[in-house]
C-alpha cells in the first residue's frame, strides 16, 4: 500500500472525527440550554415519589420524559463522541492521560443512560392511569419507586463523580499541549470542582450550577478548536 495515501487517509479520518465532534459539542451546548429552560417553565419533581412523577407524565409525556432528562441521555451518548475526538487530538500529548479519561468517560456516560429510565417511567405512568384496581395502581407505584432510585442512585452517582474526575483529566491533558487553549481547561477545572457543591446541604443545588455554566462554555470553546482542528487550522 501507498503510505501516503495511508498518511492521507488517517488525516480525513481524523478530521472527519473532529468535525462530528465539534458538531456534538455543539449540540450538547443546545441540549444544556434546552433543560435550563424545561426546568424553568415546567420544573419537574425531581424530589419528588412515584406518584408525583406520574402526575406530571399524566399532564404531559413529553415534558415528563424531559423532566426525567431523556434529554441529557441524548447529551450523555453526545459527549462519547467528542470524547472520541479529544482523545484523538490529544493522545500524543499524554497518552495515559486521555486513555485513562476516554475509559472513564464512556463508563461514565453508559451509567447515566442506565440511570435515567424516562421511557420506562412513561410505560409505568400509563399503566398506572389505565389500572382499575387498587391493587394494579399499588403494584405499579412500587415499581415507579424503583425507577426513582435508580434516577438517584448508585448509577447516577457514578456517572456525576467520574464526570469530574475525566474533566480534571482532560484539563491535564490540555495543559501539557498546545492543541487546546489554557482557559479552556481551567474552565473545565473549575467546573469539575463546582460539581461537588451538590454534596453541600442546601446550597449545594445552586453552586453545582455553576458547574454546568463552566461546562456550557468549556463546549463552546472545545467546539470551536475541534471544527478548526477539523479543518487543518
Amino acid at each position: 500500500m501507498n503510505p501516503i495515501s495511508d498518511d492521507q487517509s488517517k488525516s480525513s479520518s481524523l478530521n472527519g472525527l473532529y468535525k462530528t465532534g465539534a458538531a456534538a459539542a455543539l449540540l450538547m451546548v443546545v441540549i444544556t440550554l434546552a433543560q435550563f429552560v424545561i426546568f424553568a417553565v415546567a420544573s419537574p419533581p425531581v424530589e419528588g415519589s412515584a406518584g408525583d412523577w406520574f402526575a406530571f407524565f399524566e399532564k404531559s409525556a413529553f415534558l415528563g420524559l424531559l423532566g426525567f432528562e431523556l434529554l441529557l441521555v441524548i447529551y450523555a451518548l453526545f459527549s462519547v463522541v467528542v470524547s472520541l475526538a479529544l482523545f484523538a487530538a490529544l493522545r500524543h500529548a499524554t497518552q495515559s492521560l486521555t486513555a485513562l479519561f476516554l475509559a472513564l468517560s464512556v463508563v461514565g456516560s453508559m451509567a447515566f443512560v442506565m440511570a435515567r429510565p424516562a421511557l420506562e417511567m412513561l410505560y409505568l405512568s400509563n399503566q398506572y392511569s389505565a389500572a382499575t384496581t387498587d391493587a394494579q395502581r399499588a403494584a405499579i407505584l412500587a415499581a415507579g419507586e424503583a425507577m426513582v432510585a435508580v434516577f438517584h442512585g448508585t448509577a447516577f452517582q457514578v456517572s456525576y463523580i467520574l464526570g469530574s474526575i475525566t474533566g480534571f483529566l482532560i484539563a491535564a491533558a490540555m495543559l501539557r499541549s498546545s492543541l487546546f487553549s489554557k482557559p479552556t481547561a481551567y474552565l473545565r477545572i473549575a467546573s469539575g470542582v463546582f460539581d461537588f457543591g451538590i454534596f453541600i446541604p442546601g446550597i449545594g443545588l445552586f453552586i453545582s450550577l455553576l458547574s454546568v455554566l463552566f461546562l456550557l462554555a468549556f463546549n463552546l470553546l472545545v467546539a470551536r478548536r475541534l471544527l478548526q482542528l477539523g479543518k487543518g487550522l
